[in-house]
């Protein structure tokens, strides 16, 4: 599906929420220069494409380079909605510059309902096992963890205290990692960041019988004006009968527990606030964004996930993770 820009597209799910306060707001630009040998022919460069939600409204964006094209896309199989830019011909060096205006509201909910009703045809694909996330692999340890769990609450519950308790934050992780579940869970015993940590939630969760599914996007604690290049995040949602989806975020609750150097037994303030949202500056990117193969196509296959800038020379991918070789930034400027 090609859609050409148009400023009404960002507003195509906007809802209004009675329940909202402590919005944040400031405007978001991705500053990009692509890498290009001496003689490299063409590029090609995809680019999350933020939309409004009932926790974010985005507006005012812009786009300015020294592309040949460029077009907005969503992908059929994930919906992953994305900007596709592409230098025919490389005379200069590639250059591209988006920005957009994010205003983040508070994400809480105050009461998590269970109606215990089975979940909507249309969330089920949330349950579905993947090559990332093998959940017919998980289901004897989603019985063990959910064992005497009767609701959909108290079985997800569940899930998040397990992987709190058997996961940890491994600095030495490049990136958000590469979102595996059984790499994680076995190569590593558990360390990763938060794509790793939170593909475990979502893999168990789903052979659990919980709908899950991951959010790629940005997350600044404090908002202020400055670099944010670092500051991508994965969280995840799982849906909840009688209430919709739910953000959990395990892996801030392991970063948290590094950064103030806690153990399990002191953690119940930050499994309490990551549970259910919070009030900190998240924008999203994408959602459930996994295995994503883009319109035009990119070589080499599936992408792991997408939140990242992603583009290639010549057919070849440049290192997300290494944004100083890949020479892109993020900056955020606050209202």
């Amino acid at each position: 599906m090609r859609v050409k820009f148009l400023p009404a597209i960002l507003f195509l799910f906007l809802t209004v929420s009675t329940t909202v306060c402590m919005a944040k707001s400031g405007t978001i630009t991705y500053n990009i220069k692509l890498n290009a040998a001496k003689g490299a022919k063409q590029a090609r460069l995809w680019l999350p494409y933020p939309m409004s939600d009932p926790h974010q409204t985005i507006s005012d964006v812009q786009v300015k380079g020294n592309f040949n094209s460029w077009a907005v896309y969503r992908e059929p199989a994930g919906g992953a909605t994305y900007l596709y830019a592409q230098w025919s011909e490389i005379n200069r060096p590639p250059r591209l510059v988006m920005s957009f205006h994010a205003l983040s509201k508070d994400r809480r909910i105050g009461e998590l309902k269970d109606s215990g009703k089975p979940v909507p045809e249309t969330v089920k694909k949330y349950l579905e096992s993947s090559e990332w996330g093998p959940v017919e692999d998980y289901r004897k340890l989603a019985g063990q963890i959910t064992k005497g769990k009767k609701s959909y609450l108290a079985r997800v519950r569940a899930v998040y205290d397990w992987v709190i308790g058997n996961t940890f934050r491994d600095e030495g992780v490049k990136g958000c990692g590469l979102g595996l579940t059984t790499r994680t869970l076995t190569k590593f015993n558990g360390g990763g960041k938060c794509a790793d940590i939170s593909s475990v939630f979502v893999t168990i969760a789903r052979a659990a019988g919980i709908p899950a599914r991951d959010i790629f996007g940005l997350r600044l604690a404090d908002p202020k004006s400055g670099d944010i290049t670092t500051a991508f995040h994965c969280w995840t949602q799982f849906y909840l009968p009688g209430t919709g989806w739910v953000m959990a975020d395990p892996a801030d609750v392991r970063k948290m527990m590094l950064d103030n150097k806690i153990g399990l037994k002191d953690a119940g303030k930050w499994k309490k606030f990551f549970w259910g949202g919070d009030d900190l500056f998240r924008v999203v990117l994408e959602r459930n964004a996994r295995d994503v193969v883009f319109n035009p196509p990119q070589k080499g296959g599936p992408l792991g996930y997408f939140m990242y800038p992603f583009a290639q020379v010549d057919g070849k991918s440049l290192d997300y993770f290494s944004p100083k070789d890949f020479r892109y930034r993020v900056r955020f400027k606050a209202d």
